[in-house]
């Protein structure tokens, strides 16, 4: 039987059908001297280990490998900010507890590749609905660096009744330290004193997104 190849695959069966480097077969098009481009896929991806690898890449990574190359590094860009935005549009048009794996997603696409800490937060209203997102703070994410005032000040002023708050760990790793508990602590305690909820802070690693609510926290 004839394999097919994936374009055909995808028009056939969809494109949960294909496995990650027939994926981005796909989007690479055509492969090099000597390696097709199911071959060149498979090469890429296990140099950068994982898609969620390839997507963290900077540019300089990118073009290092053999049949990578600017173009393709901001098309790649390209459709990574579209699906940032689609997910964010599902956020708009949904409550957003009743699916928190959008909400995950999200964050995780929005924060999973920057280089330096980040400090967002999702502005609701009282439905749970996303009324905008901010990022408010960057850098180093400490006790010091993260101002509760600020934060309910925003939220004043887009009239928000809840926040789900999201910060970034660029190491990777998602446990949270005593400041990422001191911080949440102290918004909390300021949002109360306003009667609003904080429904959930997450730490976004490279792989893994934690949870302060499902792990008791909040």
């Amino acid at each position: 039987m004839e394999l097919l190849m994936p374009r055909e695959k995808l028009s056939l069966y969809g494109a949960k059908s294909l496995s990650d480097h027939e994926l981005l077969a796909i989007f690479l098009r055509t492969g090099i001297k000597g390696c097709n481009v199911l071959q060149l896929s498979e090469l890429v991806l296990k140099e950068f280990g994982s898609l969620r690898g390839l997507l963290s890449a900077d540019e300089k990574q990118f073009c290092a490998i053999k049949g990578l190359g600017k173009t393709q590094f901001i098309q790649l860009n390209a459709v990574m900010e579209m699906a940032k935005r689609y997910l964010l549009e599902n956020l708009m048009f949904q409550p957003t507890f009743t699916d928190p794996e959008t909400v995950r997603l999200f964050l995780q696409a929005e924060l999973s590749g920057e280089e330096r800490e980040v400090f967002l937060v999702l502005f609701l209203d009282n439905q749970h609905k996303l009324i905008k997102k901010d990022q408010l703070f960057s850098g180093t994410i400490n006790a010091a660096a993260v101002y509760p005032r600020e934060i309910i000040k925003a939220a004043l002023y887009c009239n928000s009744s809840a926040l789900i708050l999201a910060h970034n760990h660029p190491s990777g790793e998602v446990l949270p330290s005593d400041s990422d508990k001191m911080i949440t602590r102290k918004i909390v305690e300021a949002a109360e004193l306003m009667e609003m909820r904080i429904l959930d802070h997450f730490i976004v690693g490279k792989n893994r997104c934690f949870s302060f609510a499902e792990n008791g926290l909040i």
